[in-house]
């Protein structure tokens, strides 16, 4: 299938995404516990304007305001009715930004994790899961999404059900997931793990965002990128790390990564074969224009060590090092040779 992001990644090699949309939004005046897809409709100046910060700095892909976008989300804000519009307008502002910029920029409907627990462990239901997706995914395509970008995910299991829901759209597809537990996601879920599911799934890209910080992003583009080779596979593997590591300074959360140390990590992501690179957490156009520079003048160089890793971006979990050393291995058999959408 030919579409945008295969083109730009024709082009340009490796795509820089955006950074963090929340961080951004608490600078302009979101309340903590308020929800940032009101923000589409209610301030969508403010939405435009964090978009175009991002289109400045010098983003090849940018996310939509519309992380919690479901059904399941926005019914604890009393709009669970307005799943259509919301994630409507979040891609509408966002591709209206993108088409006044003079090159081509990658609108990426972001979807976030449902926030219920799939049954028996919890009330919700598979169809009604796919269904809630599904309701999300088509709206964001409606509003002008290039792709379908599911993100920030802890279970296999829900990223099956929002790919299914995704894939009721015409768009190439993108999931990532969040290591956050000694080089695993909450749920358990390993590199090699995320890579065997990709193999089942065959979307177009994957890969891993948010988590603790930009080492163990790396480390865990590294485990991916020996699990895709043992198997002969070569998705596209995305790294989207938070800004360092988060503090309470008078009373706020702050992310200690200076540009400089996200510009080394931009490099290191690259080189470890991230093919989309971009920030979460923390990460403001500042750190992203820092890291388009470090892209864009720095040769690739030799796949990264994990203790070259360590050295140039800070510590990494005992689990991920295991990862790297191979203790921890998933075979992932089978043929995945589906249509990549």
């Amino acid at each position: 299938m030919s579409n945008l992001l295969e083109k730009l990644l024709g082009e340009k090699g490796v795509l820089l995404a955006d950074g963090a949309t929340g961080t951004t939004f608490f600078g302009m005046g979101l309340q903590s516990g308020d929800a940032p897809e009101l923000w589409n409709s209610d301030f969508p100046e403010r939405v435009a304007s964090h978009y175009q910060a991002f289109v400045d700095a010098g983003s090849d892909l940018i996310l939509t305001n519309s992380f919690g976008g479901t059904r399941y989300r926005l019914q604890l804000h009393g709009a669970e009715h307005r799943v259509d519009e919301l994630n409507r307008k979040a891609a509408m502002i966002l591709r209206e930004v993108v088409d006044a910029a003079d090159r081509e920029i990658l609108v990426a409907g972001s979807i976030g994790p449902s926030g219920e627990i799939l049954a028996p462990l919890g009330s919700m239901q598979p169809e009604e899961a796919v269904a809630a997706f599904t309701e999300q995914a088509l709206a964001l395509e409606a509003g002008g999404a290039d792709v379908i970008w599911i993100e920030t995910m802890s279970s296999q299991e829900e990223v099956e059900l929002a790919v299914r829901g995704a894939r009721q759209t015409s768009l190439p597809i993108v999931f990532t997931m969040s290591f956050d537990t000694n080089g695993r996601t909450m749920m358990g879920v390993g590199a090699a793990d995320l890579m065997g599911l990709q193999h089942r799934l065959g979307v177009h890209a994957c890969g891993t965002n948010c988590g603790i910080g930009a080492s163990e992003v790396v480390a865990a583009i590294l485990n991916m990128r020996a699990a895709r080779d043992a198997d002969g596979e070569e998705p596209i593997l995305v790294a989207k790390a938070n800004c360092g590591i988060p503090e309470f300074i008078g009373g706020e959360i702050h992310y200690n990564g200076t540009p400089e140390i996200m510009a080394r990590y931009a490099v290191m992501a690259r080189d470890a074969g991230a093919r989309i690179v971009g920030g979460c957490c923390g990460t403001s156009p500042e750190h992203v224009a820092a890291m388009r520079a470090a892209l864009d003048s720095t040769p690739p160089g030799p796949v990264p060590g994990i203790e070259d890793v360590e050295r140039e971006l800070g510590g990494v979990s005992a689990g991920a090092r295991a990862q790297a050393s191979g203790e921890h291995k998933v075979k992932t058999r089978g043929s995945s040779r589906r249509r990549r959408r």
